[in-house]
């Protein structure tokens, strides 16, 4: 039997107490406490429709697992039902159904661009985003964040130094860590001035924003130089990810994306969940309104107590900047009973240490009062 020390893991043990001294290291904590951390916006995890969906599936003989990949026998009802929904919930031409966001979002972008190609990122678009664009063929970009201006210019600067492929602009419509707004309506602009593709990943606007929870992106889908990433594991309380691509891009993507053809398809009984929350935002749109109502009153509320918040989102960032304070900070309200967690580098950037509190229907305006009256009482002093 190998010793239990052996310098065959030195090159892993050595990275942890850097990451401890940083105040980086993390672990796996369980549920406790009021949420103020999920994504679980509309709170369909656990809704009742959801549940009986899933067991009414079973109960008809639904499979658990697929059992292949969607081009062996993979391909089931549940996933063909599921995508036609999500085609005409959406106003897209197509849709096609992935395992998870992170997958999706690396799936297209190590498929679609092209060798000689563009791709222009926002720098605090998803990891998936950035993971992807790094593996894929194409040339890459960032540019600040939230800056049409500049994506116009790194594409014109592309352009004049002899680009002569197609460029595709990559965005999150809601952002995840500052909960702050792409200007959409610019981006189509320039992207229309340049013959460009549109990638957005509406993972955190799905299901809250738009009529009917259809995203911020419902204006413009069906446009052929768009292409939206709609995750299923956020506010529509599932796992996995429905993109909606133009016919062509939806058959190049079938014969020629990698993480498509190779993966297992997701379980039929996802599929079942997804579309039974599709169904949810059709008929109960006072979930969306009940939410944006608690949104009104989070901000109104940390206005008036003279806290700091760049979000006008269900997702309030509290800026603290260093490290270990915030995960005091996020230690010290977790003791009072709420669940908010502290988020660091490299999931946002250094010095931009925060809590990250996010605003979802398992709580209301009683339970929203008294985290922030504890936020105010344990930063009282500080300066922001």
């Amino acid at each position: 039997m190998s010793p239990i020390h052996s310098d065959r893991f030195d090159r892993y043990v050595s990275v942890l107490p850097a990451l401890k001294d940083d105040n980086r290291l993390r672990g796996l904590k369980p549920r406790a406490g009021v949420d103020f951390t999920s994504n679980d916006y509309l709170a369909l995890a656990s809704a009742p429709r959801m549940k009986e969906a899933v067991a009414a599936a079973l109960e008809a003989g639904t499979p658990i697992g697929a059992g292949g990949s969607r081009l062996l026998r993979g391909n089931c009802e549940e996933h063909e039902r599921l995508e036609a929904e999500a085609a005409r919930v959406f106003g897209a031409e197509t849709a096609l159904f992935f395992g998870g966001g992170y997958v999706a979002n690396f799936a297209i972008l190590t498929t679609l661009p092209q060798r000689g190609d563009l791709l222009v990122l926002d720098s605090l678009v998803h990891a998936s985003i950035h993971e992807g664009a790094r593996a894929g063929r194409a040339e890459f970009h960032t540019c600040a964040h939230n800056d049409p201006e500049a994506v116009e210019d790194t594409i014109r600067n592309w352009r004049e130094k002899g680009g002569t492929g197609r460029a595709w602009i990559v965005v999150e419509s809601l952002h995840s860590m500052d909960g702050d707004f792409a200007p959409l309506e610019d981006l189509i602009a320039v992207a229309n001035r340049y013959d460009a593709f549109l990638m957005v990943d509406e993972a955190h606007a799905t299901g809250v924003y738009g009529e009917r929870g259809r995203g911020l992106t419902a204006p413009y889908e069906g446009r052929d130089n768009l292409l939206v990433v709609h995750t299923c594991g956020k506010a529509l309380g599932a796992a996995g990810a429905l993109v909606t691509p133009s016919g062509v891009l939806r058959d190049f993507t079938v014969n020629r994306c990698r993480p498509f053809i190779f993966a297992t398809a997701p379980s039929p009984l996802m599929a079942v969940a997804v579309r039974q929350a599709l169904l949810i935002l059709q008929e109960e749109p006072e979930r969306q309104q009940r939410l944006a109502k608690l949104v009104a009153f989070t901000h109104r509320e940390i206005g008036l107590r003279g806290l700091r918040s760049s979000s006008g989102s269900q997702i309030v960032p509290y800026i603290v900047g260093d490290n270990a304070r915030a995960t005091r900070l996020a230690s010290a309200l977790q003791g009072r009973g709420f669940d908010i967690r502290g988020i660091r580098p490299p999931t946002v950037p250094e010095g931009a240490a925060r809590l990250r509190i996010s605003l979802t229907l398992k709580v209301g305006e009683e339970e929203v009062h008294a985290m922030l009256d504890a936020l105010t009482e344990e930063t009282r002093g500080w300066c922001q």
